[in-house]
């Protein structure tokens, strides 16, 4: 493993080593993706306490979803330019504020403004996609597949940890305390901050200097990035929907709602799995094909779901079946991104992409509250869920994911072929 510099070129600690460095992203990554991952289990009590729709609290969870989007791709090139650490840290107090003032407000205004901007801003200057850049570059290429592929499992984890835990504050002390539970977790991402290296100058003698203008046009007209971009809007219209309808989805069948946290769990559980099994496949076979599986078997899952009897059992495989799908696109869309693109700005772009994911966000937990509201139903919903899926899984056929040509020192290194 190399360890990486800083951006004046000059070696950081030596207790600031890979295995260090990895830790720590994948704690800042279980935190920040377990704790925002609990916010579906408050949508019934919530509304239900303040007299509010369910589009009320999607529709502050979708604005959440588009900020995160939005300020991932400009947290990521201050990142890249400045180093993760202050970032992260600065992130993690917004979205602590942000969590404890949605348990304070009254008002939907309050609650978009709360739950919405200011915890999808934290959310966005804490994404996961930051650490993983810094974990990716503590590594040898070989191994960056794999690496990207832990961290991706252990946010997972936290999804694990923090759906039953939180759900048990809520039966014990309520929805709000909950809500301050979250708030002060999320804290601990400061000090996890300061253990990220600074930017390593890590292909100084293998690519051609590029700045962050360039690198940015030069990916929007790649044609495989393009087409990466747009398969991801579909893993997020899938991952928000679920997340924050399901639970609700669960207890609108008659079913207890410690059925809908466990399935919470339960897919973060098998993420774990499938996280690290598409890392692993990274590293042996063409990532896009990952891809394709992957969103192909979404449809036969959610499909399967909808034409099967509702019973806790069938609830629990569907869990463990999507968990296993859950976030396994990361680390091949990533490593993708890494691939093709190289390190330097692999937050960046990679969070460009991740803009996509978030509006496709914004979309599936917005029109699931809306459809709820005028249908009292989800199934459209989950329809259009499986029609994405099957578009998902043909626009990843023709991506080329070979490494730029500027990636090599020498042009008997470059590969040949066109580039996009």
């Amino acid at each position: 493993m190399n360890n990486p510099g800083t951006r004046s070129g000059v070696r950081p600690p030596n207790w600031r080593t890979p295995l260090i460095v990895i830790a720590a992203g994948c704690l800042i990554a279980l935190v920040g993706f377990g704790a925002r991952s609990a916010y579906g289990l408050l949508l019934e009590p919530m509304t239900s306490a303040r007299g509010w729709g369910r589009e009320t609290f999607a529709f502050a969870l979708a604005i959440q979803n588009l900020v995160w989007g939005f300020g991932v791709p400009f947290a990521s090139m201050l990142a890249d330019r400045y180093g993760p650490s202050r970032v992260l840290a600065a992130g993690a107090i917004v979205y602590g504020i942000g969590t404890a003032g949605m348990a304070t407000t009254t008002t939907g205004v309050g609650l978009t403004l709360f739950g919405g901007i200011l915890t999808g801003l934290g959310i966005a200057l804490t994404s996961f996609s930051i650490a993983l850049a810094a974990m990716a570059k503590v590594v040898e290429p070989g191994r960056q597949s794999l690496v990207l592929g832990i961290g991706t499992s252990a946010g997972s984890l936290g999804q694990v940890i923090f759906s039953p835990l939180s759900q048990l504050v809520i039966a014990e002390y309520g929805w709000d305390s909950a809500l301050f539970f979250l708030a002060a977790s999320v804290l601990f991402i400061v000090p996890l901050a300061f253990v990220l290296p600074g930017n390593a100058d890590t292909e100084s003698h293998t690519a051609i200097e590029q700045g962050l203008g360039e690198a940015i046009i030069e990916a929007v007209r790649h044609r495989g990035y393009v087409l990466l971009t747009l398969g991801f809007f579909v893993c997020g219209f899938h991952v928000a929907f679920i997340t924050v309808h399901f639970p609700a989805y669960v207890k609108d069948l008659g079913l207890a709602a410690e059925v809908g946290a466990y399935a919470i769990a339960i897919i973060g559980l098998f993420n774990i799995v499938g996280s690290f099994l598409s890392g692993v496949a990274g590293q042996r076979w063409p990532k896009k094909n990952g891809l394709v599986v992957i969103y192909s078997l979404r449809a036969l899952a959610i499909a399967g779901l909808l034409i099967a009897d509702k019973t806790p059992s069938t609830i629990y495989l569907f869990a463990a079946t999507m968990g296993i799908l859950w976030l396994s696109t990361v680390p091949l869309t990533s490593g993708i991104v890494a691939q093709v693109f190289g390190l330097r700005f692999m937050a960046t772009l990679f969070g460009i992409v991740f803009l996509s994911h978030q509006l496709g966000s914004f979309l599936g937990v917005w029109l699931g509250g809306y459809l709820y509201d005028r249908t009292g139903t989800y199934d459209v919903v989950w329809w259009t869920g499986v029609a994405l899926s099957v578009a998902a899984a043909l626009i990843h056929v023709p991506i080329n994911e070979r490494p730029l040509r500027r990636l090599y020192a020498t042009a008997d290194r470059a590969p040949m072929g066109p580039p996009g």
